[in-house]
């Protein structure tokens, strides 16, 4: 079974996704980068794709993350005899 990953992706105001570095309060560090910026956070699941409304801080976004992680683990398989 191949490894599935929940992650959180942080977002441009444009939804695409924002690889810039960026200083606490979420604008670029570099204002040359032409990066306008983190305004979202979106779960991503490697199987599932997007999961869910982006949430405008990340701390909101951790419980959606751990959530869907969840509904991925398995189901105990009961014991044979």
């Amino acid at each position: 079974m191949a490894r599935i990953s929940v992650k959180v992706i942080p977002l441009h105001p444009d939804r695409t996704e924002c690889t810039h570095a960026v200083s606490p309060s979420g604008k670029p560090r570099d204002p040359n980068a032409g990066c306008a910026g983190r305004r979202n956070y979106a779960v991503v699941c490697s199987a599932c794709g997007p999961v869910g409304e982006p949430h405008g801080l990340r701390v909101l976004a951790e419980p959606a993350q751990s959530k869907h992680r969840h509904n991925h683990k398995a189901s105990p398989t009961p014991a044979t005899r």
